[in-house]
């Protein structure tokens, strides 16, 4: 993936590098609180929409779920049970890995060459000099894989301890068809469940760190080069923070395997939450489009 480089603007011994409105890299700051229970849904079962008006929207993907956030309240499902590649979205047990540890996240840490992975693109450079404050950041508004992986060796001191821990999770959160084999997602297979996303993201939301970073449009995270301090602007992969709902949590993920994905929690308003997981939509933007019309119908069961 090629990077554009909107401009360099030199400030007091400061060059500031705009990248505005960057590309997402799906599987392509301030500590967070820790949750206190896990989510309480239920395994979905066979929805029967008999008397539901509207009938729910047909969407083309391969699974989702729909879930009333206040109540737990499956609203919709679909395969919300079958086994799917995650890809980016596993960056959000990796977070909230990281947030457990406690650690701080003033702390720096030098990108390097072994956080490169697979080839994949990143808008980060072997040498730059970031907190993990900023590489939480980077990892969670733009998927960045690079980020992710130099948060992984940080924080545990190699990748393989650090998915060890990100399984370990999954099974505190007592998920049975979750499965991490990489932090970023790149590895197909990494693989979950509608169903299971949809706790998965419940939970990251109860970090208020998560939630903060993956509800952003957004933001600019400084990085040193050379001895120089740098700017990257970025802006959020969610493209529901367009959308006429509050975004309060959310990651996208896209890896050939997985199709396009996403899961975000939104609420309209009147303060009524949903939480929704897409996987395996046709395109970038067919999964918003898709999501968009879940949450449309969705807010109308509940109002």
């Amino acid at each position: 993936m090629k990077l554009r480089t909107i401009g360099v603007c030199a400030m007091v011994g400061v060059a500031v590098l705009f990248l505005a409105h960057l590309a997402p890299l799906e599987a392509g700051a301030a500590k967070g609180s820790q949750p206190s229970a896990h989510a309480s849904l239920t395994k979905s079962r066979p929805l029967d929409y008999q008397g539901v008006r509207p009938k729910p929207p047909r969407v083309n993907l391969h699974s989702a779920i729909v879930v009333n956030y206040d109540n737990g309240k499956v609203l919709y499902a679909k395969n919300a049970d079958l086994v799917h590649p995650i890809a980016s979205i596993s960056k959000l047990v990796a977070a909230m890995v990281i947030l457990d540890k406690g650690i701080d996240l003033n702390a720096r840490t030098t990108i390097s060459k072994e956080d490169a992975y697979q080839s994949s693109a990143s808008h980060l450079r072997p040498g730059w000099e970031m907190t993990l404050s900023d590489l939480m950041y980077t990892a969670l508004m733009i998927s960045d894989n690079r980020a992710t992986r130099a948060l992984a060796r940080a924080v545990s001191g190699n990748y393989e301890d650090f998915v060890k821990e990100m399984n370990l999770k999954a099974e505190q959160l007592g998920l049975q068809n979750t499965v991490f084999y990489d932090p970023t997602g790149l590895d197909s297979r990494n693989v979950s469940t509608a169903h299971e996303l949809a706790i998965i993201l419940n939970q990251a939301y109860k970090y208020d760190l998560i939630a903060h970073i993956t509800s952003l449009k957004e933001y600019s995270v400084t990085f040193k080069q050379k001895k120089r301090l740098r700017t990257l602007r970025m802006s959020n992969t969610n493209r529901m923070l367009a959308s006429p709902y509050r975004v309060l949590a959310g990651k996208t993920g896209y890896i050939e395997a997985s199709s396009y994905c996403l899961v975000t929690l939104l609420q309209n308003a009147a303060g009524e939450r949903v939480t929704l997981v897409v996987l395996g939509a046709s395109g970038g933007r067919a999964r918003f489009r898709e999501a968009r019309k879940l949450a449309d119908w969705a807010f109308k069961q509940i109002g």
